[in-house]
């Protein structure tokens, strides 16, 4: 099990050799680097698993090379070069262990919608990467069209097998899709003298060195890397959260002291990332994804995990293998992992109901990303105090999107009312109200779906063995946290049973099946409460949000 998480993870080692290059690193500074995230895989996959003192998730939540931090970090390589990019990473590792300890307070104001808008962004940035490796657009016509060919095969290879094969053939389709790329590159001639010289000169096992030197700061790329570490706890939460689930068939609602250790071990490893010379890490939603397929999800597989990268970072023959990828295989990979990253997004910004005021914040965000992709030579012309917020499309879009969200919120009132006539219940009318609201709160559907069941199913009890006394009252309050419903009459008290009535109890009388009604509603939310005071009841539902 921890030989198929290695083989998933290792494709995003793509992401360090990228930064290597970029800074114009020697081939054997490049290896360090790659030895180095290795390292940091290895010794994240094991603190995910520890979770002890408030450190770690305690789930089988291994950690990969994270797409939140390689734009800020091509930033700070051209800002500064390769220890000003080190520098950050410990800077933002240190963000994200201060949030994984405010992460309740800070909930309401980063919404999954948010979330999933920041997560598509990164996927966007990544897209871009890829197709400027993938065409080989700088080249010489005479070499295009080999250098596409490979990323033809190598992409082809990854999708094919993603969408029509089984088993692990599908589970390791990247990486097949990799070795596909480097047979159809070594058929194309687009190995050098030099590279193959690198493979042969790489040591089998060594000790590996110190890739980081020279760190550095910069406060005009602090913006940048606080968003990357935002979007690290965020996807942290979206992960763990899938941990909890899978663990746990009573599950009900996240465990916030779990996922904050989960944040608190993602900003303890890149901080060590940073300070050794890695890449910035983030829990890996796939390998979640996995352990679920498999059903294997013992903890004890992230220790395996960790033992697997830890050994693999002694041994400079595997970094070699990476570093002289050719760049249509880096363009294929990326950009196979780009699609996935911003499928992601989209589907955790449709986890919730969206009104306009939601519709507007992540429409407007996302063009004003766009922008920066589409027209990047208008940004250079701003003002040196504001080029800060329009580094990259990421950090344009994320600050947008929390500042949106933080004006919007702005008359949304958190309480709503609604009268029904007994003598005249509309069904769709309830409906249209949870609906309605629910998109206003930004409210996840699966719990307005059976708050609005539970509604209709209740007064329609009500009416029927209750016969109350004029209008019925609804009250529905939201907040992050909890969603209650407060159904008020004049009439008797609907009586709601801890325990089903028996099957003769249920035949026998009409009161056999009222008392069953009850407990039914009872069943449909996470707390119930009724109480009848002066000839008046009401009855709360409430569900955990």
């Amino acid at each position: 099990s921890g030989l198929q998480h290695v083989g998933i993870i290792a494709i995003v080692l793509v992401f360090p050799l990228l930064i290597g290059r970029e800074a114009g690193l020697p081939a054997d500074r490049i290896a360090d680097i790659l030895s180095m995230t290795m390292l940091v895989l290895g010794l994240a996959a094991v603190l995910q698993s520890l979770g002890r003192r408030g450190i770690g998730a305690g789930f089988l939540c291994p950690s990969v090379c994270t797409a939140s931090y390689l734009a800020p970090s091509l930033l700070a390589v051209k800002a500064g070069g390769i220890g000003l990019a080190f520098g950050m990473t410990v800077f933002a590792g240190l963000v994200e262990c201060a949030l994984s300890r405010l992460m309740r307070p800070l909930r309401p104001y980063l919404p999954p919608e948010i979330s999933g808008l920041v997560v598509a962004l990164i996927g966007v940035n990544l897209g871009s990467l890829a197709f400027r490796n993938l065409l080989g657009v700088s080249l010489p016509q005479a070499q295009q069209l080999p250098h596409f060919t490979v990323a033809a095969v190598t992409l082809g290879t990854m999708v094919g097998l993603s969408v029509w094969s089984r088993g692990k053939a599908r589970l390791l389709c990247a990486l097949i899709g990799m070795a596909a790329g480097y047979a159809a590159s070594a058929a194309g001639g687009l190995f050098s003298a030099e590279d193959l010289r690198t493979l042969q000169a790489a040591e089998t096992v060594s000790l590996p060195r110190l890739a980081a030197t020279g760190w550095a700061w910069d406060g005009s790329l602090a913006v940048a890397f606080i968003v990357a570490a935002v979007a690290n706890c965020v996807r942290t939460i979206g992960d763990v959260t899938i941990c909890q689930k899978i663990n746990d068939a009573d599950w009900v609602r996240p465990d916030m002291r779990s996922i904050s250790g989960g944040a608190m071990a993602s900003g303890i490893s890149n901080v060590i990332a940073g300070a050794i010379g890695g890449h910035g890490v983030s829990t890996y939603t796939s390998s979640v994804g996995l352990a679920a397929a498999t059903g294997v999800t013992s903890r004890y597989v992230g220790y395996a995990i960790g033992a697997i990268f830890l050994a693999l970072a002694f041994m400079p023959k595997a970094s070699a293998v990476f570093l002289i990828m050719p760049a249509p295989v880096i363009g294929a990979a990326t950009l196979f992992t780009a699609a996935i990253i911003f499928l992601n997004g989209l589907q955790i910004i449709t986890s919730r109901l969206l009104d306009a005021r939601r519709t507007f914040v992540i429409g407007l965000s996302f063009m004003a990303a766009m922008a920066i992709e589409l027209y990047p030579s208008f940004f250079t012309t701003l003002p040196d105090s504001v080029t800060v917020f329009f580094g990259s499309s990421l950090v344009l879009g994320t600050v947008c999107a929390l500042l949106l969200n933080l004006v919007f919120r702005l008359g949304v009132r958190r309480s709503h009312q609604l009268v029904v006539d007994p003598a005249s219940v509309d069904p769709g009318a309830i409906e249209a109200f949870m609906e309605t609201r629910g998109a206003a709160w930004g409210a996840r559907r699966d719990i307005i779906d059976r708050a609005s069941f539970d509604l209709q199913q209740s007064i329609e009890t009500i009416v029927d063995a209750c016969e109350p006394e004029g209008p019925i009252e609804i009250e529905a309050s939201f907040d992050e946290f909890n969603l209650d419903l407060r159904v008020s009459y004049r009439g008797p008290a609907l009586e709601m049973p801890e325990r089903r009535p028996t099957n003769e109890q249920i035949m026998a009388s009409d009161e056999g099946a009222r008392q069953l009604a009850g407990f039914l509603l009872r069943k449909y939310a996470d707390r119930v409460e009724a109480t009848h005071k002066a000839g008046r009841s009401t009855i709360l539902f409430h569900f955990d949000h």
